[in-house]
């Protein structure tokens, strides 16, 4: 028995060792120095340009994004390109009835072609959030297109024509990548897209958006990239998600491409703390060593048969630095597969080991158990963190989350530890083996219908493990059926460990279920190599306890640590959110959060909850308020006239202007069906239209204000709303400022400082 276990021991080393390689190599390289040479990507050079973007919050409008335009267009100009600012207004239809719109002005520069067969072009956004200097999003991107592009300069001219668009409003409302798409010259034609993004600051940049019919493009990330961080599971994901980045618009206009971000770190993501200092050098070493070798090389390729899809989408994965890739008409045939090979495995293993098909059956239903446990856990595990410091209802991932992570691992493990100890005597440790392959056969075809990129994630793994399971029980050496269920382990930890520690990341702790899930799965590949650790058959019950038993303790003492280490301080703060409005009509002001658990600084100016959406359009739903004192602050400017046209239609025409330097006024008309409308001399998206009440979010207006006209059908009275918005409540009365250890969270809505008027007509 002893022998046993140091053999079970020995090769659980080995596959935690493989493990830990598989997620090592995701990790960036170091960082190279401003001295490097010329041709290739620096992020020392790069970081130079992170700390001038980064300088301060630089919100779309503002006469800081002015310097920061101005600094792009002179470093683009220096660079021998052909640069110009587009001068635009875009717009992001919502629900009906809704629609956000910008002025934007976005840096556009084109690097000529010898002999072009299409454009490609590289995106990032220039603006900031309202409440940080955006040092990763998105001066990552930016600043990795501007040495991308002195790199470029330094050798041979390309192929293709390169344009750099580096667009305005993306955090505002994607308006920029929309007006770029909508009315630039350059943009009529299309091509392909590699656009780069941010949102944390740190960790391997993955490639996690594609175009459909991503197979082209799919070969040549996977044959250029220097540092290919990819998975198809997380296209089909991110396409289920209602996130977007500025590739949404040029996907919607045609474009193809692909989309990057590094993404650990989110706690700073949108806040004041996301600043240059905060940025892993790294990460931005691997987002332009990959961003220079990709335009590299699709600036050599023919970009007409790249800027179309592919006849499909390919299935790939990263193994061991490298990207295992294959066509995507292969999911069903390697699902269907996988479902035989396990079926195979559950009659050689009845032939071999008298394990009927029945206990086999009753393996796969109990296997059940840890697959709806271990998730649950995790997520019981994040409540119950959440319970113990408040202040994580504000975010996604802690601060420090490696130690919590780990003990996300730690307790899936002891969920499958102690479900396995106490049911493998009663069915067998072969009978749990093929029962539990069987889930992720079965899965493998549920993905392979429902999200087919993700379908090799459980359909590989038990293909192989059952693969090498009929070759170890039909082999007549001893070592077979160990080294069988190495094997099986070996593929397994290829596959599922880089997907667990991207989806840490990639979805937090506040949604730990998700790569519990996968731990879990990986947990269950490895029950044939786990079983030594068991000991014989006869072995007691306190012998049988001491596995799953240290499984538990680990989790505590990871956990435990965990709340040691990550606190919050001034560096690190508890984030929240607050805003104040004023109803200049009435006097009326309240404060308003749109959490529902805040902290202890927050609550102070709450007492109760109220619907204002009918004052203040922006704000939906029944949200914490509190009364406040009225601050003397100037209403916009609101002019009305409405002309009649006949057959029950009135065209109203309206006039707004902000005496506050706002960075965004809303129009919002109730009391009639409005069926058209122009703001800013763009047309409102149809699509929006025909709605008793329209509401338009326009972000980044002209001191001079915004006009706007809109036709209306009926009879009745028709109102006209006004709000201005404005940022930072700290001159507001009755406001006290934030302990050290409180700050601003990550949303749009952050100390956002409303004013509103109206008129009736």
């Amino acid at each position: 028995m002893r022998a046993g276990r140091l053999l079970g021991l020995a090769a659980l080393l080995l596959l935690g060792a493989l493990a830990a390689l598989s997620v090592v190599v995701l990790q960036p390289p170091a960082p190279a120095p401003v001295d490097a040479p010329a041709g290739e990507f620096s992020a020392g050079r790069a970081f130079e340009h992170v700390q001038q973007i980064a300088a301060g919050t630089h919100v779309t409008g503002s006469a800081a994004n002015d310097r920061v335009r101005s600094y792009l267009v002179d470093t683009l100009t220096e660079l021998g390109l052909q640069t110009r600012v587009q001068d635009a207004v875009g717009a992001d239809p919502g629900d009906p009835g809704r629609v956000e719109m910008a002025r934007v002005r976005n840096v556009v520069a084109v690097l000529p072609g010898t002999d072009p067969t299409g454009r490609l072009f590289l995106v990032a956004h220039h603006d900031s959030v309202e409440t940080g200097p955006g040092g990763n999003d998105d001066a990552a991107g930016v600043s990795s297109v501007l040495e991308t592009v002195r790199a470029l300069r330094e050798g041979p001219r390309l192929r293709n024509d390169v344009v750099v668009v580096l667009t305005d409003a993306e955090e505002a409302c994607l308006c920029g990548a929309e007006a770029f798409a909508d009315s630039d010259p350059l943009a009529a034609d299309g091509g392909v897209v590699l656009n780069l993004e941010a949102r944390g600051t740190g960790g391997p940049p993955i490639m996690f958006e594609t175009a459909r019919g991503n197979a082209g493009l799919a070969g040549v990330y996977a044959g250029a990239a220097p540092h290919p961080v990819a998975t198809s599971f997380a296209v089909e994901v991110y396409r289920a998600l209602p996130n977007d980045t500025d590739f949404s618009p040029l996907l919607g206009a045609g474009f193809t491409g692909l989309n990057t971000a590094y993404i650990d770190g989110s706690a700073a993501y949108h806040t004041p703390e996301d600043t240059p200092d905060r940025m892993d050098r790294g990460s931005l070493q691997a987002m332009g060593d990959n961003t220079l070798a990709l335009t590299r090389a699709l600036g050599a390729d023919d970009l007409g048969a790249l800027a179309d899809p592919a006849s499909g989408d390919a299935v790939y994965f990263p193994v061991l630095g490298g990207l295992l890739r294959y066509p995507g008409w292969l999911v069903w045939p390697v699902a269907g597969l996988a479902v035989v090979a396990v079926g195979a495995l559950a009659v050689v293993t009845r032939r071999r080991t008298g394990t009927s098909l029945r206990r086999s059956l009753a393996g796969f239903g109990l296997a059940v158990v840890p697959v709806v446990l271990a998730p649950l856990a995790a997520q019981a595990a994040w409540a119950l963190l959440v319970a113990v410091r408040p202040g994580y209802a504000g975010l996604i991932d802690p601060w420090r989350p490696g130690w919590y992570r780990l003990g996300v691992v730690a307790l899936v493990v002891a969920v499958l530890l102690v479900w396995y100890a106490l049911v493998r005597r009663r069915v067998g440790a072969d009978a749990l083996a093929v029962g539990a392959l069987g889930w992720l056969a079965v899965l493998g075809v549920v993905l392979a219908a429902a999200a087919p990129g993700g379908s090799y994630l459980t359909a590989v793994p038990a293909l192989g493990a059952a693969l090498a399971g009929v070759v170890g029980l039909l082999a007549t050496p001893a070592w077979a059926r160990p080294l069988a269920g190495l094997v099986a382990g070996a593929v397994a930890v290829l596959v599922l460990a880089p997907t667990i520690a991207l989806f840490f990341p990639a979805l937090g702790l506040a949604t730990g279920a998700a790569p519990a899930l996968f731990a879990v799965l990986l947990g269950l590949v490895l029950l044939p190599v786990l079983e030594p650790l068991f000991g014989s058959a006869g072995a007691g019950r306190a012998s049988r306890a001491v596995v799953p038993g240290v499984a538990v303790l680990l989790t505590l003492a990871l956990f435990g640590t965990g709340l040691a280490v990550d606190r919050f301080d001034a560096a690190h703060p508890a984030p929240t959110q607050l805003m104040y409005a004023l109803d200049a009509d009435t006097g009326d002001a309240w404060w308003i959060s749109t959490e529902d658990d805040p902290v202890a600084w927050t609550a102070a100016y709450l007492d109760g909850h109220q619907d204002l959406s009918e004052t203040f359009p922006v704000l939906a739903g029944d949200l914490a308020t509190g009364g406040a004192e009225p601050a003397d602050l100037p209403a916009p400017t609101l002019t009305t006239t409405a002309t009649d046209l006949g057959d029950g239609r009135r065209e109203v025409t309206v006039q707004v202007q902000s005496w506050r330097a706002a960075r965004l006024l809303v129009l919002d008309v109730t009391g009639a069906r409005v069926t058209g409308a122009t703001v800013a001399g763009r047309d409102v998206p149809a699509d929006v239209l025909g709605e008793d009440r329209l509401s338009v979010t326009f972000h980044a207006p002209p001191e001079a204000g915004v006009a706007a006209t809109f036709v209306v059908e009926g009879g009745g009275p028709v109102t006209v709303r006004a709000l201005d918005g404005s940022d930072g409540l700290a001159d507001l009365p009755g406001f006290t400022p934030r302990p050290e250890d409180v700050g601003v969270a990550g949303t749009h809505t952050s100390d956002l400082l409303l004013v509103a008027t109206s008129r009736v007509m």
